[in-house]
């Protein structure tokens, strides 16, 4: 791939999440790619990607952006549509909105890797938008915004060339939404940055994006009526609602650096993931540090954590269901080395070598078919 010239597309840069870990790797693999994305916050990314070329779309001088991105939602398929990409042999999106919508030329490879489908045009739809969150007018709009939405999330894989998915769970949303096949590769874990620590608080540890599906309100319930200490590291566009619901028992931390995120893991009883998580990146940055995690039965989570040795899951979406797996996990003890022993088959390095390689494969593949 030494002569092909490479673009990378990305939905927004706003903040550091699992996403934005995938993508200092591909921009790491292809350091002289510049990255397109809708819009960039300065500052909200690590130092590889902010000095790199970014290229937004017309949203970026749109009023209210930074507070309320979401409102441009129906704009986002044509600003990506609009990146002009006719230079590039290989388009590289990474994708959990609309970055896999972008249009290559006819006769250039477009590899998507997909963090999830469009998660409030599908499997999220009622968390973000049930009548019951909706005012008058947002009932009325709303529907038929997404409804438009998933007609052209659906036609814009014809674009495609090869799926990747993060993990088994989205590879089956993407054959059920898209009827497309997709390869797996788990995102990366940063193992040298995440290492255990002798220190252990007296704290639950809660890391997440602060937005209705990660049902971080049923963690707060919970720990409203047990009275133990959790903190919460995040921000969102519930985190008023989120914190008003709060006792004083609970800690919002906001955004923390890279070093205050692994003392938070280091000092922690146990990481929650109390939602559905199509990958959950926390829990491996959580397990590299030797703790356990108690998550959510279903979807990504059931892909990173070993029931008994790595942490526990609770079946359902209830106060009691999840309570009791807390009152479970004092009963066991947990050995450091063998959760970090997890945390490491998703290495960096590993994650890193194995994409390159299924790259340069996709790549041979479609040079010797044109």
């Amino acid at each position: 791939m030494e002569n092909a010239k490479v673009a990378l597309v990305h939905d927004w840069l706003t903040g550091q999440r699992g996403g934005e870990k995938v993508l200092e790797v591909f921009a790491e693999i292809f350091p002289d790619a510049p990255i397109y994305t809708l819009f960039h916050f300065p500052g909200s990314q690590v130092e590889e990607i902010e000095k790199r070329s970014v290229q937004t779309s017309f949203l970026q001088k749109m009023p209210f952006l930074k507070k309320r991105y979401r409102w441009y939602l129906p704009l986002f398929p044509l600003a990506v549509e609009l990146f002009d990409l006719q230079e590039f042999d290989f388009i590289l999106s990474s994708s959990h909105c609309v970055a896999k919508g972008a249009i290559p030329r006819p006769d250039a490879l477009h590899i998507s890797y997909i963090h999830s489908p469009v998660r409030y045009a599908w499997n999220q739809y009622f968390a973000y938008f049930s009548p019951d969150k909706l005012g008058f007018l947002s009932r009325r709009l709303v529907p038929p915004v997404i409804h438009r939405l998933r007609h052209w999330d659906v036609t814009s894989t014809s674009r495609v060339d090869h799926f990747l998915a993060n993990s088994k769970t989205v590879a089956q949303r993407i054959y059920r939404y898209y009827r497309r096949k997709a390869d797996i590769v788990y995102p990366p874990v940063d193992t040298e940055l995440f290492q255990p620590d002798n220190h252990q608080g007296d704290y639950y540890l809660l890391v997440s994006a602060l937005v209705p599906y990660k049902r971080i309100d049923l963690a707060i319930a919970t720990f409203n009526r047990n009275g133990l200490k959790m903190k919460i590291v995040g921000h969102g566009p519930d985190y008023k609602k989120l914190k008003k619901s709060a006792n004083k028992n609970i800690e919002f931390l906001g955004f923390l650096s890279s070093q205050e995120l692994v003392q938070a893991y280091q000092g922690a009883q146990a990481l929650l993931m109390p939602g559905e998580e199509d990958f959950g990146i926390n829990s491996l940055e959580a397990q590299a540090c030797g703790i356990p995690v108690v998550a959510y039965g279903r979807g990504g989570a059931t892909e990173t954590i070993i029931p008994q040795e790595t942490g526990l899951f609770f079946p359902e979406l209830t106060i009691e269901s999840l309570q009791a797996s807390l009152d479970k996990l004092q009963n066991i003890a947990f050995n450091r080395s063998t959760i970090r022993a997890n945390a490491l088959t998703f290495s960096r390095d590993l994650f890193k070598q194995k994409i390159s390689a299924l790259f340069l494969e996709k790549w041979n593949k479609f040079q010797s078919e044109i």
